[in-house]
């Protein structure tokens, strides 16, 4: 369901298709993020583990970055893979 905390609503957001591109690309960074900080506090963190949120991270970051040139379809394509993306790591 949008607008919820596993769905998150950014139809309200002004900016248009790239804005909330980014701000869904933002969030996912956000994930990987405080993955990455709880993995590496663990009592025994995860190499791997820590090596694959690493490398999600810079794919997003990188998508972050091709969003400033990005067309609004190409916007628009962004912002559905970070959704669906975001959905799947909050149910992991």
């Amino acid at each position: 369901m949008v607008g919820t905390p596993e769905e998150p609503d950014f139809s309200g957001v002004g900016g248009g298709e790239d804005q909330q591109a980014d701000d869904i690309v933002r969030e996912v960074v956000g994930w990987y993020s405080a993955q990455l900080v709880a993995e590496r506090r663990a009592p025994v963190p995860d190499d791997e583990r820590i090596e694959a949120l690493k490398a999600g991270r810079e794919a997003a970051l990188a998508d972050q970055a091709q969003l400033a040139t990005a067309d609004p379809e190409e916007a628009a394509r962004i912002a559905v893979v970070y959704a669906a993306r975001l959905r799947e790591l909050k149910e992991s």
